[in-house]
């Protein structure tokens, strides 16, 4: 029904000087912490902010188990691979995608799952990253939970619209009319689970307010600043860039029908739902100027960042990597005036901001970009770094256990 750092060691003790074990006193195990998220079928976005939580959880204490509706059965090569993992009842059943009514059921399977978990070892912290309804978790009595919240799921609150477009969409919209009610009732009150919300931005902690009566503290995700990296010597060229998942709701055709209007090249590159559609949409293009790259490997990508004029991104995004990664190479960003971009990108010094669904929208504010923003870019960038999320979680996290 809906779209739904490298750490593979044990730790090592230490040695003790000969005769001086019955001096020392037994080691008292650190706390304990668990995790949850919505499932791990794939890395992306979501699972690198749950590695690096995973890895400030063991800095910490000991693995709990990593609770999850779905599960892939992957090594992810991290500290994820160290939670040993309780799946759903949902897990072994075809057409995941199809089964959202069921989530809340099996949602609170998992609680029982944790609280029997807890009774045999206790925890003394949950942690769940949720972009759907995992949030709704409900930790054993006396255990806090934090919840970093990427968005409360899209799909039921803020862009049920771009679930339901298409034949698919018919068949979604079925689906949302006979229990979307009783789905949203759901993940409200399950909020309620949380002692903590953690939001990516400030457009999601509104949403948060909005949607859960809750508030929430804005923590960023991380950004591999340290990989994504500016080159004085690749000189900047004249093309438009536009990279990522290309859903429908990325709003790709407009950067093509502004890159029409302004006669611009445009150079788009990543896959998504959405390409056969964009490739017909660009049909009409003069030859050469809309370029479809497909896939790219990360070493491409951020030679494409750092060639490029500039990063379109008409989307809304709750945050919004990508133009997080751009700004890292030097190259300035054209977004729209909503969502996560009103943290990411400052207008008038690493890019500008457009309003509406119009592409000459885009042409004038793509004119208004400012002269040499390269090194505002970077520096804006380094904002979000992996090690500035990796010190305030770990910062919050003890706040949690104290």
């Amino acid at each position: 029904m809906v779209d739904a750092t490298p750490d593979t060691s044990a730790r090592n003790p230490q040695t003790a000087p000969a005769g001086a074990e019955s001096a020392r006193a037994p080691r008292l195990p650190g706390p304990r912490i668990a995790l949850a998220h919505d499932w791990l079928v794939d890395n992306r976005g979501g699972e690198a902010v749950l590695a690096d939580i995973a890895e400030a959880a063991l800095e910490r204490g000991d693995a709990g188990n990593l609770y999850t509706l779905f599960d892939g059965h992957g090594d992810y090569g991290n500290a994820i691979d160290r939670f040993e993992r309780r799946v759903s009842a949902l897990n072994p059943l075809p057409a995941r995608r199809w089964l959202l009514p069921a989530y809340p059921r099996a949602v609170e399977g998992l609680s029982r799952a944790l609280a029997r978990d807890h009774a045999s070892r206790p925890i003394d912290l949950l942690i769940s990253t949720s972009s759907g309804l995992i949030k709704g978790i409900r930790p054993p009595p006396g255990v806090p939970h934090l919840c970093y919240c990427h968005a409360p799921a899209r799909y039921l609150w803020s862009a049920t619209g771009e679930y339901t477009r298409g034949l698919k969409g018919r068949v979604r919209a079925v689906g949302f009319g006979l229990f979307g009610h009783r789905l949203r009732t759901w993940d409200a009150r399950t909020a309620g689970h949380v002692d903590q919300f953690l939001a990516n931005s400030s457009h999601v902690r509104e949403q948060i307010r909005e949607h859960f009566r809750r508030d929430a503290r804005v923590v960023h995700p991380p950004v591999r600043t340290e990989m994504f990296t500016p080159d004085p010597t690749v000189p900047r060229e004249e093309f438009w860039f536009c990279f990522g998942a290309h859903e429908p709701y990325k709003r790709t055709d407009l950067a093509i029908d502004a890159a029409i209007r302004a006669n611009t090249r445009l150079v788009i590159a990543g896959g998504g739902s959405a390409i056969a559609s964009l490739k017909k949409h660009a049909a009409s293009a003069p030859s050469g100027l809309i370029e479809f790259k497909g896939r790219v490997t990360d070493d491409q990508l951020i030679d494409l960042y750092r060639r490029a004029h500039c990063l379109i991104y008409p989307q809304i995004e709750d945050f919004g990597i990508v133009a997080v990664e751009a700004q890292a190479c030097g190259c300035p960003v054209v977004a729209r005036r909503a969502g996560g971009a009103l943290d990411s990108v400052i207008d008038g010094s690493t890019g500008v901001h457009f309003d509406g669904d119009e592409p000459v929208a885009i042409v004038a504010a793509a004119a208004r970009l400012p002269a040499h923003p390269h090194d505002a870019c970077r520096a804006n960038a380094e904002r979000f770094s992996t090690e500035h999320f990796e010190r305030t979680i770990a910062s919050i996290i003890d706040e949690m256990l104290s």
